[in-house]
């Protein structure tokens, strides 16, 4: 943006965007749906100001303003409808506003579904892997969806459906922290998990 206007018209489209953010925080706050399930939307940058030897003129509005948000999608978004809302309500051409969409990854299959493999009796994978835990001793938790921390989407894309699992029971998620482990007993009965799971799948 290219006028004396541009910090108001940015802070105008992230006072909305803030407010979206904390409708999709309520949402999850409420019990409704999980992290997973809605549109996760992180404020990354901001960059405006006119620089001086100093570090900045704290008396005069910079012509330009920009700012970058991270937007993760769960696969039940339309990201047609995200479009559109960042089109018309977050960055609209009427405030003298433009965006731009760097997408990481697929969003649909390539027949144009969501990218998702169902965890109930539409699928008959679900029920064999259900059984195999229950086989083994162990018991399911809720499935959520983990879009940003798997690379199964890229396997999904080509119409395979993927399930993620991990028999850590008992163990705090410590993904990539300092002090990551995890107890041998842990460990030693997730090998038989993992037994009953493939002798399930092969038979």
């Amino acid at each position: 943006m290219y006028d004396n206007t541009a910090m108001e018209n940015l802070m105008k489209s992230v006072e909305v965007i803030t407010k979206f953010r904390d409708t999709q925080f309520d949402v999850v706050k409420r019990g409704w749906a999980a992290n997973s399930e809605v549109i996760s939307v992180n404020p990354v940058y901001l960059k405006a100001g006119i620089p001086s030897p100093t570090g900045f003129v704290m008396n005069m509005q910079p012509s330009e303003a920009e700012a970058g948000f991270n937007i993760r999608l769960p696969p039940t978004a339309d990201p047609d409808n995200l479009r559109k809302t960042i089109a018309e309500e977050w960055a609209p051409a009427s405030r003298n506003l433009t965006f731009h969409i760097s997408e990481s990854g697929p969003l649909r299959d390539y027949k144009g579904r969501p990218l998702m493999t169902f965890t109930n009796e539409s699928n008959p994978w679900w029920s064999v892997f259900e059984q195999a835990i229950t086989a083994a001793g162990g018991k399911l938790a809720k499935p959520e969806i983990l879009a940003s921390t798997t690379d199964a989407r890229f396997v999904r894309q080509m119409g395979i459906p993927v399930l993620g699992f991990s028999p850590m029971i008992n163990t705090p998620i410590l993904l990539h922290d300092h002090n990551e482990y995890l107890e041998e007993a842990v460990f030693l009965n997730g090998i038989k998990v993992y037994e009953s799971i493939i002798s399930s799948f092969s038979s």
